[in-house]
C-alpha cells in the first residue's frame, strides 16, 4: 500500500471497553434499588390503612354512641278464658208471697206445701165475724140513709109546687133543695162503703193467683191473720216452675258478645255429667260500677221438674268471644306531669303519647287508650327521652 493511498485520517478508539458481564451487574442494581423503593412505598401505605380505618372506625362509634339504643315491644291482647264457668243463680219464672187483705180465723185450709195449683184454685178460707157485722152495720146505714132521702125527696117536691103559689119563700125551698143534694150524696156514701166491705168479704176467700207449686206454708186451721201489710203473715208462697230465670253478672271483657236470643250451657253440681241450655231474654243494659259486670237474664226450660229453683249453678257462653284490652309491659310506662305517658319509635324519632290505662296486673297494665296493636314501644325509655328524639332499635340477641 503507497503512502498517497494511506492520506485520509483515522480515527482511534481509546474509551474503555465494557464486558458483557459488568452491563448485566448494573440492570440488577438498578432493579434492586426499584423494588426497595416500591417494598418502603407499600410498608408506609400499610401502615397508614390500618390507621385511617381505626379512625373511621371511631368516628362511626362515636356517631352511634351519641344515638340511644333502645328496645321496643308491641302490645298484645290480654288473655281471657272465654270457656269459664260464672256462678248464676236459679230462681222461679214467676213467685208470690200470698198475705191475707181480710181479718179473720182460718177456717179451713185446702193445700201443703208441694201441692200444684191452678189461678183462681181456692186456698184458704177465713171467717170473718167482725167483718161480717161491719157489712150488716153500713147496710142498715144505707137503708137509713136512703129513707131520709125519700122524705127529702118528697119534701123538695112539695115545696117546688108551693112556691108557684107563693105559699112558701124562695128560702125555705132552696134549703130543701139542698137537703135533698146532702141526702143523695149521703147515700152514694153509704153505698160505696158497702160494696167496699163486700169486696174484703171476698177476701175471706184466698185464692192462686197464677198456677205454680205451693213452696211455703205457714198457718193452720184456727189462726188469727191480719190484713195489716207490715205486721202481717205470709199465709203461702206460690211459685211457677215450669220455667226457671237463671241470673249471672257478665264480665265487661265478653259482654260485647252477649245477645238477647244467644243461648248458653248451664251446669248443676248434683248433675255433673248433663249441661241444659237456657235462652238469653234480657240484660240489665249498663255495668254495675262495684264489680263491673252485666246483670243477664236466661231463661231455663224445666218443664219434666228435674231442677229446683233457688240451686247455685254455673253459666257458660259457647258463643262468646272475648275481646281483651291490649296489655303492655310495666316497664315502658312513663309518669310525667302530663300524666301516664308510653314513648313509640317511629323510623327511628321517639313519639310520646298520653295513654288511659286499664286494670294493673303488676308486670302488665291494660291500656284502653291510645295505643294499637302495631306501635313499637320502648322498654325502659330514659328520663331525657322527648317528642322527636333519635333513637336506635336493637333487637334482643336469641337465645
Amino acid at each position: 500500500m503507497t503512502t498517497a493511498e494511506s492520506s485520509e485520517p483515522v480515527f482511534v478508539d481509546h474509551s474503555p471497553t465494557i464486558a458483557p458481564a459488568q452491563r448485566s451487574s448494573g440492570a440488577w442494581l438498578l432493579l434492586l434499588v426499584l423494588l426497595s423503593v416500591i417494598v418502603v412505598a407499600l410498608a408506609a401505605v400499610a401502615g397508614l390503612l390500618p390507621r385511617q380505618q381505626q379512625r373511621a372506625a371511631l368516628v362511626k362509634t362515636t356517631q352511634d354512641l351519641s344515638i340511644p339504643s333502645v328496645l321496643v315491644v308491641q302490645p298484645v291482647p290480654g288473655t281471657i278464658d272465654t270457656s269459664m264457668l260464672l256462678p248464676a243463680e236459679v230462681k222461679p219464672f214467676a213467685e208470690a208471697s200470698i198475705y191475707a187483705r181480710a181479718n179473720g180465723y182460718v177456717k179451713q185450709r185446702l193445700v201443703d206445701i208441694g201441692a200444684k195449683v191452678q189461678a183462681g184454685d181456692l186456698l184458704l178460707e177465713l171467717d170473718t165475724p167482725e167483718l161480717q157485722q161491719e157489712i150488716l152495720q153500713a147496710q142498715a146505714q144505707l137503708t137509713q140513709a136512703e129513707a131520709a132521702l125519700a122524705l127529702a125527696q118528697t119534701t123538695a117536691d112539695r115545696f117546688e109546687r108551693l112556691i108557684k103559689d107563693d105559699a112558701v119563700s124562695q128560702q125555705e125551698a132552696s134549703e130543701k133543695r139542698g137537703d135533698l143534694a146532702v141526702k143523695k150524696a149521703s147515700v152514694e156514701a153509704l153505698k160505696a162503703n158497702v160494696s167496699r166491705l163486700e169486696s174484703m168479704k171476698a177476701f175471706a176467700k184466698v185464692t192462686a193467683p197464677f198456677a205454680g207449686s205451693i213452696t211455703i206454708r205457714r198457718t193452720e186451721v184456727g189462726d188469727l191473720v191480719t190484713a195489716n201489710t207490715n205486721a202481717g203473715t205470709e199465709l203461702f208462697r206460690i211459685a211457677q216452675l215450669d220455667k226457671l230465670r237463671v241470673f249471672v253478672r257478665v264480665p265487661q271483657s265478653i259482654v260485647r258478645t252477649v245477645s238477647v236470643g244467644s243461648t248458653a250451657d248451664v251446669l248443676f253440681a248434683d248433675l255433673p255429667q248433663r249441661t241444659f241450655p237456657a235462652k238469653i231474654v234480657r240484660t240489665a243494659g249498663s255495668l254495675a260500677t262495684d264489680s263491673r259486670t252485666l246483670l243477664v237474664e236466661l231463661e231455663l226450660d224445666n218443664a219434666k221438674g228435674e231442677l229446683l229453683a233457688g240451686s247455685y249453678a254455673q253459666v257458660r257462653f259457647t258463643n262468646a268471644e272475648a275481646h281483651a284490652a291490649l296489655t303492655l309491659p310495666a316497664n315502658t310506662l312513663i309518669f310525667r306531669a302530663d300524666g301516664a305517658q308510653i314513648a313509640v319509635e317511629n323510623e327511628g324519632k321517639v313519639e310520646l303519647r298520653s295513654i288511659k290505662m286499664g286494670r294493673d296486673h303488676g308486670p302488665t297494665f291494660e291500656v284502653l287508650d291510645g295505643v294499637t296493636a302495631d306501635d313499637r314501644v320502648i322498654i325502659n325509655p330514659p328520663d331525657a327521652l322527648v317528642s322527636g328524639s333519635v333513637v336506635a332499635v336493637v333487637r334482643p340477641e336469641a337465645k
